[in-house]
């Protein structure tokens, strides 16, 4: 684990490959959940030809806990670890979930900075909520231990405490994957870092996230990838993303959940890599 001090904050990070053909920055998932390591280890096969960078965003992992918490802010960072890693080299920028909402706003905030942007099972607004608290309930079977109500304090501020979002996060498990192992998610739980006030704070002003009119602008090729089945951030979502940001390219996995790049990894590394072979960048990267 390497760390570096950008922007006021350390963040946490490791990093992979030669630069061949880009440099990849990985965003990972979870507002205040989680950490880099389950991203880095999708997508380490794209080592060979790529490096690739993984980082605890701002509130996350083992990175500080340097306010403000704010979708601008985590924006900014991607940015700033480009430059202090990267320097003024474009990029190729992945993000997935929340790490894709913040993929979007960096590409809106700084559209020069990237070569290719590609974006697993997100959403451009915080109005996907509503159809995941529908599939929520009409899959709640295979979390027996969660509810509703539990799914509307983890799309709110309220959360207790890190000890409640733990909780609340081990009961909901079984909703993101179509392979569910609950040994595995047990030890994943165990050992991730949580942290309540970062998530809190990210979903305190919540509407103001909303790129489907800007995300219009972003020029860069684009691979947008999601689950058939993916409960929180839908299909649906990944088509509207497709239909506006103007060379954007999609997949829809069948059989998959939320976390398409682990249950369909060869699928998603294959289709990357033809993406990224067939957009070439001109010129230094």
């Amino acid at each position: 684990m390497r760390s570096i001090e950008v922007a006021g904050a350390r963040f946490c990070y490791d990093e992979a490959g030669t630069d061949h053909d880009g440099t990849i920055i990985v965003l990972h998932g979870g507002r205040g959940i989680g950490d880099h390591r389950s991203e880095l280890a999708a997508y380490r096969p794209l080592c060979d030809r790529y490096r690739v960078i993984a980082y605890d965003q701002r509130g996350c992992g083992r990175t500080s806990l340097t306010p403000p918490f704010t979708f601008a802010r985590l924006a900014d960072d991607v940015d700033a670890m480009r430059r202090a890693l990267v320097g003024e080299k474009k990029i190729i920028l992945l993000g997935g979930s929340f790490g894709g909402m913040i993929a979007l706003s960096a590409a809106v905030r700084h559209p020069g900075m990237l070569s290719h942007l590609i974006l697993r099972g997100t959403a451009p607004s915080h109005d996907f909520e509503a159809e995941a608290l529908a599939n929520c309930k009409a899959r709640l079977h295979k979390a027996t231990s969660a509810s509703v109500a539990m799914v509307e304090k983890i799309f709110s501020d309220a959360v207790i405490d890190d000890t409640e979002l733990r909780l609340i996060w081990l009961a909901l498990a079984p909703l993101y994957r179509e392979d569910f192992d609950p040994d595995a998610a047990l030890e994943q739980t165990r050992t991730m870092h949580l942290h309540a006030e970062s998530h809190n704070a990210l979903y305190r002003n919540k509407a103001q996230y909303d790129v489907r009119e800007s995300m219009r602008a972003i020029a860069v090729p684009t691979f947008i990838f999601c689950g058939a089945r993916d409960w929180i951030c839908p299909p649906s979502q990944s088509r509207l993303m497709a239909e506006r940001i103007p060379r954007a390219e999609l997949m829809i996995v069948e059989g998959a959940n939320h976390s398409v790049h682990h249950e369909a990894n060869d699928l998603v590394i294959t289709r990357i890599r033809d993406f990224l072979a067939r957009h070439p960048v001109p010129g230094p990267r």
